[in-house]
């Protein structure tokens, strides 16, 4: 908190709206900090927040039967000690509420009183919880304004989604965007200067260091942007920032759903391709183009609600202009290190999105490569029936890649089920889960069935429908994964290399046992994909059977550059070393504990 701040929540007006706007008129420009405002301090009683689930049956007993007046639901909540750390619990008890039709016109009256004159957290998110389920128009300023509050601002958009998108898109940017270089559009958008918000928008730096799914669609939705692109026909810097906020929406490696959450994707798509002539033909331009073709190929366009034949006439009008020798030669013009990996990544990739699939047969996998300016991950999408199913039945992050699925024969259908994950949460499985299914043979069919994974897809809110079990013809499903196995076409050379170490590893484990070593992970760099990363676990003692405090085990990388020669000469010449030199000597110490390096007498980078 500011120190203008915490002077203000001294003495703050009694309701939580009226102390919003009253900080808001305090802000420069009246436009709200970065992170928003945070809610006034209340004493201090010394009472203990009751348990979790006496909380929760204390929030239930509150609002049942619900309130005719704001104060007795804040008596209510006070006499059970309920606070704003409770507002989740609060969120659900609301949504589980049954209102009868007749009760309907009370429970709305109650919640704008709640949020127009509530006075604690608790309160104010019960209200904006009525309010998610019976606003209307005349609900969103009072929204917009409290959801400057960083504690009700996720409660606050999801009322506002429902009731106006750009209002939403707003909000969530001015608290949520981080970065300085996206205040000018921020306060731009807030203050409603439409001329501004058109040149801010092609001025701030779009890389997904910037600009992740959300981020992404949370612009477009607050811009406007369809309208804007018709406002502003020829304008090709407007026009190619559009593509670019759309290509991000889709990326895998952040929130996939955030493209089917964005209402106007499919009138963004048709603008972006039918327009995509205007736009000159460099590098930037041929990379975002290929990376939309890419997404209504195989990835999350698919999914959108197109009518019959659009999607394919898109691809078809992507295919003729990315054909056409002026845009082919935008990638034989790159200048530096990073565009002539990007220029490679074209080359290798053009054509993949317009091939007709190479099996027929209800299974399908594409191996992607992504942009590799974004640092977007090597996938193998699965397709069933032509829809991707991991952003179809997941939505947390990308598929599995191919060396995971593909290289260890793990989508292979043997005489015995496996269970097969086929992708991870981006945050890990610990934290929001994993997609699973079961792969078995029976007879002439193959079995994808008894799925696992969480719940509830990302901001659907409600518990995720069974899925059903699908079946393939054996012959078509085994000719299929034989063909995706053998596919290197996506590969380049230092990623290739990485899989010929791996390969020979996992023939010769003695080759890093003997230094007492364990393999770690082998690809490529990520922030230079034209390394090779080998990582290994030391342990002393683990050559002799006799490990030493496995449980404190040192990690060491070994960058390896691409030389330019054969990767197959590359792979043989890392296998050599690490059967002749001891691979501690010439690798650099990256995971552990500081304590254990300097225990076994290796230097602790500055950077772990």
């Amino acid at each position: 908190m500011s120190v203008q701040e915490e002077c203000n929540a001294l003495t703050p007006p009694n309701a939580l709206y009226d102390h919003a706007l009253y900080l808001l008129r305090e802000s420069p420009d009246g436009v709200p900090p970065r992170r928003g405002y945070s809610l006034p301090k209340k004493p201090d009683t010394g009472e203990e927040p009751p348990p979790w689930e006496e909380a929760k049956n204390a929030i239930q007993e509150a609002l049942s039967p619900l309130p005719d007046a704001p104060g007795t639901l804040h008596h209510r909540f006070e006499r059970g000690g309920i606070r704003t750390r409770h507002r989740h619990l609060i969120q659900s008890a609301v949504a589980e509420l049954p209102v009868p039709p007749e009760e309907v016109d009370a429970a709305r009256s109650l919640g704008r009183q709640l949020t127009r004159t509530g006075t604690t957290g608790a309160a104010v998110t019960a209200g904006i919880a009525l309010l998610d389920r019976l606003g209307e128009p005349e609900d969103v300023p009072y929204l917009s304004v409290l959801g400057l509050f960083r504690d009700l601002t996720r409660s606050a958009v999801d009322a506002l989604d429902l009731l106006d998108r750009q209002s939403a898109a707003v909000v969530w940017l001015a608290v949520y965007a981080r970065h300085d270089e996206l205040r000018p559009l921020v306060n731009a958008l807030w203050t409603g200067n439409q001329q501004a918000v058109g040149a801010e928008l092609v001025a701030f730096p779009a890389s997904a260091r910037f600009i992740n799914s959300a981020v992404a669609r949370r612009i477009a939705e607050a811009s406007q942007l369809p309208d804007l692109l018709d406002h502003h026909y020829s304008d090709t810097d407007l026009l190619a920032r559009a593509g670019r906020l759309l290509a991000r929406m889709g990326c895998s490696r952040n929130d996939p759903t955030d493209l089917l959450a964005y209402c106007d994707a499919l009138r963004m798509y048709d603008s972006v391709v039918t327009r995509a002539g205007l736009l000159p033909p460099t590098l930037d331009n041929a990379a975002m183009l290929l990376s939309l073709a890419l997404d209504l190929d195989s990835g999350t366009g698919v999914l959108l609600d197109w009518s019959p034949g659009r999607r394919a006439t898109l691809l078809e009008s992507l295919r003729q202009l990315l054909a056409e020798p002026r845009w082919a030669a935008a990638s034989a013009t790159a200048g530096d290190a990073d565009q002539r990996l990007r220029a490679d990544w074209i080359r290798r990739t053009g054509r993949q999105p317009f091939k007709r699939p190479a099996t027929s047969g209800r299974l399908r996998i594409e191996v992607v490569a992504g942009d590799p300016a974004d640092r977007e991950p090597v996938e193998a999408r699965i397709l069933i029936d032509g829809r991707p199913v991991v952003p179809a039945v997941f939505g947390r992050g990308p598929a599995h890649s191919p060396e995971h699925l593909l290289d260890e024969g793990r989508l292979r259908a043997g005489a015995e089920p496996h269970e097969v994950q086929l992708a991870e949460a981006d945050c890990t499985e610990g934290c929001c889960g994993a997609l699973y299914v079961t792969i078995r043979r029976d007879s002439d069919q193959v079995v994808w069935e008894n799925w696992r994974r969480p719940q509830a897809m990302p901001g659907a809110g409600q518990p995720a429908p069974e899925l059903p079990a699908y079946r393939f013809d054996t012959s078509a499903y085994d000719t299929e994964i034989a063909r995706a196995e053998a596919d290197r076409s996506w590969s380049w050379p230092a990623r290739t290399t990485a899989r010929l170490i791996k390969a020979g590893l996992l023939e010769k484990p003695e080759l890093v046992r003997r230094w007492n070593a364990r393999q770690g992970w082998i690809s490529t760099g990520f922030e230079d994909p034209d390394t090779t990363v080998v990582t290994f676990w030391y342990v002393p003692g683990l050559a002799s059977g006799k490990p030493e405090r496995a449980d404190s085990a040192l990690q060491f990388r070994w960058v390896i550059p691409d030389d330019g020669t054969p990767p197959e000469a590359q792979a043989a010449a890392t296998l050599r070393r690490l059967a002749e030199e001891d691979p501690k000597s010439y690798a650099q110490v990256c995971g552990g504990s500081r304590e254990r390096a300097e225990e076994l007498g290796f230097s602790w980078p500055d950077s772990a």
